[in-house]
């Protein structure tokens, strides 16, 4: 993976991430003052929106990494990592899939079915990618 690749996937995964966390946060945790609101904060439907947009940047950068640096290291049986990354590879399809059944759901049942499986999935990529980062980062530093 070059360090374009990595930039690419860092900030593109780092923008979904905050905005989904914030975008959480609103709507579980914020309650409004007004009884007729139908969101928890002012900014929820800006972070919602946000989410929304940046996601497929995400999605794209890792169809670009499949390409460029999980494939190769599948097919060349590399062992470092190998755990966290297919855990993150694992975890992103349904937490993908799921992104986009949220919007599209017209049942209420379905919808919250679909926001379960989204916040299950996507907080098992988040801790993939942290264990991920973490080995790498830490791997570092025991080797010099």
């Amino acid at each position: 993976m070059t360090r374009t690749d990595a930039w690419l996937f860092h900030i593109s995964n780092g923008l979904v991430i905050c905005t989904g966390l914030v975008y959480a946060w609103m709507a579980y945790f914020c309650k409004s003052d007004d009884p007729y609101a139908v969101v928890g904060h002012p900014w929820q439907p800006h972070l919602q929106h946000a989410h929304i947009i940046l996601s497929p940047l995400l999605v794209l950068v890792l169809g670009h990494l499949w390409n460029r640096h999980a494939g190769p290291h599948l097919k060349r049986d590399t062992r470092k990592r190998r755990k966290s990354g297919i855990g993150m590879l694992l975890a992103a399809l349904p937490m993908m899939f799921s992104g986009y059944a949220i919007q599209t759901a017209i049942e209420a049942n379905w919808r919250m079915i679909w926001v379960i499986i989204h916040l299950v999935a996507s907080t098992l990529w988040m801790s993939g990618y942290l264990i991920h980062l973490a080995i790498r980062l830490f791997g570092k530093r025991s080797s010099v």
